[in-house]
């Protein structure tokens, strides 16, 4: 099976997921983008209105190295698990589990001072596997 094949191999919101993921982080390592515009910042998002950052926080996993390898890993094997086995045929449901866990990841972080969520909602597909 070459990458092509395994990439589209996988389902819907994994594929969007992991894609989303690593453009941002390969864009941040790479300068186009710097994770400052990404990070989750209350303030800015209420008072300035830089709603991106409800969601650009959840694809930034960190400098590209074996740290990075291994998040990837897991948000692919677990995430890819629960849409094809717990979630078979319902990648809508899915997909709302992930808003759902994300928005009140989202509620929380201001109260215990996290920035960038993607590893908290790879844990919580973990937990639900």
């Amino acid at each position: 099976m070459s990458i092509e094949e395994w990439y589209k191999s996988l389902p819907i919101v994994t594929r969007t997921y992991v894609t989303m993921s690593f453009l941002t982080t390969a864009g941040c390592a790479l300068e186009i983008i710097t994770p400052f515009n990404v990070y989750f910042n209350a303030k800015l998002v209420f008072k300035k209105l830089e709603l991106w950052r409800l969601v650009t926080n959840f694809f930034f996993f960190g400098n590209l190295g074996l740290d990075f390898v291994f998040h990837m890993f897991f948000l692919i094997k677990y995430c890819k698990s629960l849409e094809e086995g717990s979630f078979r045929g319902r990648s809508a449901d899915f997909l709302w589990m992930l808003l759902f866990g994300g928005g009140l990841l989202t509620a929380i972080a201001p109260f215990v001072n996290i920035q960038f969520l993607g590893s908290s909602l790879t844990f919580m597909m973990v937990y639900v596997w």
